[in-house]
Order: structure tokens, then sequence, then C-alpha cells
């Protein structure tokens, strides 16, 4: 069996359901407001895509810019967090944009159920290395840096950069990642190996039409993460090929379809 064979981010039954972005069909992405909503409606996992401020915060913010999310405009690597916090992210509060930190404090406070925190790193970035270096110090903080085994772990780290995986399997062993793509070829070949990935994440559409990823990754020892799956037939997809966790803009509706199976 695969080093990589500690169910470290599949778990005892699959598929879980993790909310992309928070449930973002329904609120606005990344706010407060869905990710209590995507917690409340039950699921198994929340999603986040963080980026480096100008004065070196993590905020929740997919784009390179904030252009479309909020009312603001720029590079969130240009702005500062206090200027970020002044935006209106959609969500109707004075809040702005949600930090890494406060997502984190929100998803451990969360009494009802464990719920594990996906994080993906953005890259290229003009502060490269320093992005993952921020996350793992965050993590350190919280105390969920250094599990006791990666199958218990609060947190998963992920990225499309071979790279962002290596540093942060370098540096955390026990901390599971995610080694995203929309290539079968990439992600079935060498590239995960080579960077010590516990899991693959291809897009929909990839293990639609390469349904074999899932078992050739299982017989390497990992698990697999499939996005943005919000189609029942496609998350019916995902539960008869045994993959292990589906992110979803629809976490309730998502939950439901499995739960009627």
């Amino acid at each position: 069996m695969s080093e990589h064979s500690d169910q470290s981010v599949q778990g005892p039954r699959a598929p879980f359901v993790v909310a992309h972005r928070g449930a973002s069909a329904e609120r606005p992405e990344h706010t407060l407001a869905a990710y209590e909503l995507a917690l409340e409606e039950g699921a198994d996992g929340v999603e986040c895509d963080v980026r480096l401020t100008r004065d070196g915060h993590l905020v929740c913010v997919h784009d390179r810019t904030v252009d479309r999310t909020s009312s603001g405009s720029g590079l969130v690597s240009e702005l500062t967090l206090a200027e970020l916090k002044e935006l209106d992210f959609g969500d109707g509060t004075p809040a702005g944009v949600l930090t890494l930190s406060e997502l984190i404090g929100l998803v451990l406070d969360w009494r009802s159920r464990p719920t594990k925190l996906f994080i993906e790193t953005k890259h290229p970035v003009r502060y490269g290395s320093l992005v993952e270096n921020k996350v793992l110090a965050e993590l350190q903080r919280f105390g969920i840096a250094t599990p006791a085994s990666a199958a218990h772990s609060r947190a998963v780290v992920m990225s499309f950069a071979a790279t962002a995986v290596w540093r942060i399997r370098r540096a955390a062993p026990l901390l599971p990642t995610v080694l995203l793509g929309e290539s079968s070829r990439y992600l079935g070949g060498s590239a995960a190996t080579t960077v010590g990935a516990t899991a693959v994440g291809p897009s929909v559409k990839t293990l639609r039409d390469h349904p074999d990823l899932v078992d050739k990754a299982a017989a390497a020892g990992r698990a697999t993460y499939c996005w943005t799956v919000d189609e029942p037939d496609d998350i019916q997809l995902c539960a008869d090929l045994g993959v292990s966790w589906v992110a979803t803009n629809h976490p309730g509706r998502a939950k439901a379809v499995l739960a009627n199976r």
C-alpha cells in the first residue's frame, strides 16, 4: 500500500460535501453569510481561495482583483486589509473582506460537528511562496498545522501549482494536500507523486471524460476531490465512482441528493 494511503482527505465514507466558497449559489461568495449558510445546511467541509494583501494579511478572494465581487476595484495584492474592510462584498454587512483567520475561527467554533477547511492558494502571485508560509503560520496559530494524524486534520491545503503543494508537504507532512488540475494526464501521472499530494482534484468535466481517474488515484493511495459539482447527475456520478469529496455551490442540495441515493 502506498505511503499516501492514510485516508487523509477521504475518510470512512464518500463522497463528503464541500461548500465551494461557501453556499455561493445562494449567498455572495467568500462572505461570512455564505459560510454560515453552508454550515447550517450540513456541509462536511468548506472551501476558500486565499490571497495576500499589501500588508501581509490572508483574505478570502478568488480573483486577482476585487472588481467582480466587491464595490471597489484594484488588485488584492496592492490593497491593505483596512482598505479591503471598507468595501462591500455583497452580503450587506460592514465587515468587508473575510480574512482566513475569521473563517478558521468560524469553522473551529462550529460545535454541531467537525468540519474540514479546504484552503486553495492561488498562483502565480507576486508574493510567491510567502502565501504558503503565511497559511501554515495561521494554521499553527490556531493549533491545526500539525495534526496528530492526517486523517483527523481539520485543514487541507490545495493548489493548481505543484510547487505550492510540495512546499506544504515538505513543511507539514501530516497536513493533507490536493493537487488540482484540469488534465487527467497531469493528475494521473508523475506530478502528484513527485510533490507527495495526498489527493488529486479534477474538474467534474475532466472526471466525466476520464472516470478511471478515481480508481487510478485510489491505486496510488490518493483520495479524489472533484470540483465544481452542482448538477444532481454529476453528484450521482461522483458517488458511483467513489469520489471522496465533491465541491459544490449548492451544499444543501448536494447533501439531499446523496441522502436520497
